[in-house]
């Protein structure tokens, strides 16, 4: 077996009327929030589909089911915390993450070192081990109509 793996998350959702999408960690004041079971945060849940993804393990919906109510409005970065437990039990150590952001509005650049420190704080990493961009999509799909947002992430993962 492999001393590294690599994995590839990818998350999206539709908007609801709001007042925050958390992202990141980050609550960021908008005219919508995430449909979604838990907060929603795009960009945590494709981080952990990496993580779980390069550890050989099973998805974020397999650990964390949409129609289970202890989920119900779950702070994500809580799902990352217990994620990097199971990866913690295996003996795989995280050597980098890197991330897209797709979001039309609102603007992400202004929040982005608050996603690194919060998403670094949870796995026990430096920020400068977690890569963070935002992109729009040219005003193209439903993106670009902001009907939702998604994100990628992937991951490099070791034992030591």
């Amino acid at each position: 077996m492999l001393n590294f793996r690599v994995g590839l998350g990818f998350d999206t959702h539709a908007f609801q009327k709001g007042e925050f999408l958390t992202i990141g960690g980050v609550e960021i004041p908008f005219h919508y929030s995430f449909k979604a079971h838990s907060d929603g945060d795009v960009l945590v849940h494709a981080i952990i589909d990496s993580l779980l993804g390069a550890a050989g393990l099973k998805d974020i919906g397999s650990f964390f089911p949409d129609n289970d109510p202890k989920y119900k409005d779950i702070d994500s970065l809580k799902l990352l915390e217990i994620t990097m437990e199971k990866l913690k039990e295996a003996n795989w150590k995280i050597g980098n993450i890197d991330c897209n952001i797709i979001i039309q509005k609102p603007k992400m650049a202004a929040h982005i070192p608050q996603m690194k420190l919060n998403i670094a704080k949870v796995l026990n990493i430096e920020t400068s081990q977690i890569g963070i961009k935002a992109k729009t999509s040219e005003n193209i799909g439903f993106i670009g109509r902001e009907e939702g947002a998604s994100a990628q992430a992937v991951c490099l993962i070791y034992k030591a």
